[in-house]
């Protein structure tokens, strides 16, 4: 049995933690014990173990890939029309798919139920006083505090205080300038920081490894919070608020691949019919949906995009490989929608500020840890650090990250071949896209 176990591919084994945890919270409830420590306990020590360790990675790993990232592209004639062009399609494209699940997440308003937040009636335990105290009374001019917030005057004790902003603009100029050193002590640099972001990979690796224990912990503390056998209301109450907010990030993703990026096709790329790009993609889309992974679809992303629309292997063996480590719109759309349905199931009245925060952080780690794995739980706790929220909220979302994490992907995989369509167009290609 154990052996089967272990067999599995790492998303079956999440999954049946999952099961596994729903049962086991509705039978231990809040009282169940054992030698006098209550299984309720046990569950929290389990999960916060797990949210600790993903803590623990934040600053060395986003540190070190936006480095090796940026340092990758270089700074020099390398970088050129192609690349500044593909970096611009990248930022504008994650930029929009943000604003469309800000405007999405704030419509259906899925942490909010009868008119409620949703924290009472579904059992959240978090004290919110000093998270509210961080978020009340403020006003569209904090937003110059955002901008003043990038620039830390100590880069360390920034990364202490886990102020992420400011590590993450410090860690982009410094990847960038880093390709304008002499040769040697560039090349130093860089087996330095791929060293470095090459262990931190590896010890990801080992953290994720206990990803379904700790999911088994994070989701069991929740349903054993509502101890949904004596409170069957909360229990369908928490159904309800996961659904609409599974709803509100799969609306919001289908109306930027269905929308969005074909009005980009259209308008700035000229693609008379840009639904053909869909019909073109549908082997990557079905695989990046399957697998979950963009590095994983890559070379069927790159053969669907030369052979079926007709983008020169020129631009598509460099925009696609490093849109499927810096571009991640639907990642950047779900951690956008996430944060803001966990304020709202707190019950925390983001301000416009509050808000401009979480898209401009959205926007800066979609970039920075978009090639880790499960990139969203860790840019989801930089997210809600940023703004004043619990992390351990996390736990509330991870039921159905799953099945969202492979909609989010057909939708990064998208999003690149999209760009390798408007770059070859620039780049002045003919019979894109005419089959």
């Amino acid at each position: 049995m154990w052996g089967k176990y272990k067999s599995l591919d790492a998303h079956w084994k999440i999954m049946f933690s999952l099961l596994l945890a729903v049962i086991a919270g509705y039978i231990a409830g809040k009282d169940a014990a054992v030698f006098g420590v209550s299984f309720n306990q046990m569950f929290a020590f389990i999960g916060t173990l797990f949210l600790q360790a993903l803590k623990m990675l934040i600053v060395p790993l986003v540190f070190s890939s936006i480095i090796v990232g940026v340092a990758g592209i270089g700074n020099g004639p390398d970088i050129g029309r192609l690349g500044g062009r593909t970096l611009l399609f990248y930022l504008l494209s994650s930029l929009l798919a943000i604003i469309v699940g800000l405007l999405v997440v704030n419509y259906v308003e899925p942490g909010i139920l009868d008119g409620e937040a949703a924290k009472d009636k579904i059992g959240l335990q978090v004290e919110t006083s000093s998270f509210s105290e961080k978020v009340e009374g403020r006003g569209a001019g904090d937003i110059v505090d955002v901008f003043l917030r990038m620039i830390p005057t100590n880069i360390v004790s920034a990364a202490a205080n886990g102020q992420m902003l400011g590590l993450i603009f410090f860690s982009l100029l410094f990847g960038y300038f880093m390709s304008g050193i002499s040769h040697d002590h560039a090349l130093t640099q860089k087996h330095f920081w791929n060293g470095i972001f090459e262990t931190m990979m590896k010890i990801t690796d080992l953290v994720m490894r206990f990803a379904p224990l700790g999911v088994f912990g994070l989701v069991a503390k929740v349903v054993s919070d509502i101890d949904p056998a004596g409170n069957p209301e909360k229990f369908f109450n928490l159904i309800e608020t996961l659904g609409l907010f599974a709803l509100s990030v799969f609306s919001a993703l289908l109306i930027h691949s269905l929308i969005t990026l074909p009005l980009i096709l259209k308008y700035v790329a000229g693609i008379s019919n840009p639904f053909r790009h869909h019909r073109a993609m549908s082997p990557a889309l079905l695989t990046a949906f399957s697998t979950a992974s963009s590095s994983a679809t890559l070379p069927v992303t790159m053969d669907c995009v030369e052979k079926n629309a007709g983008v020169s292997n020129k631009t598509s063996s460099f925009v696609l490989p490093l849109g499927a480590t810096i571009n991640m719109d639907g990642t950047a759309l779900y951690e956008c929608v996430a944060a803001i349905f966990i304020a709202q199931a707190y019950g925390l009245d983001l301000s416009f500020a509050q808000q401009f925060t979480i898209v401009l952080v959205a926007l800066l780690t979609s970039i920075g840890v978009a090639g880790i794995p499960s990139a969203s739980l860790v840019a989801i706790t930089i997210i809600l650090a940023a703004i004043g929220l619990p992390m351990e909220a996390v736990g509330l979302i991870i039921a159905v990250d799953r099945v969202l994490d492979m909609c989010r992907t057909s939708v990064n995989v998208f999003s690149d071949s999209c760009a390798a369509v408007v770059i070859a167009k620039f780049q002045g290609e003919k019979n894109i896209l005419t089959k």
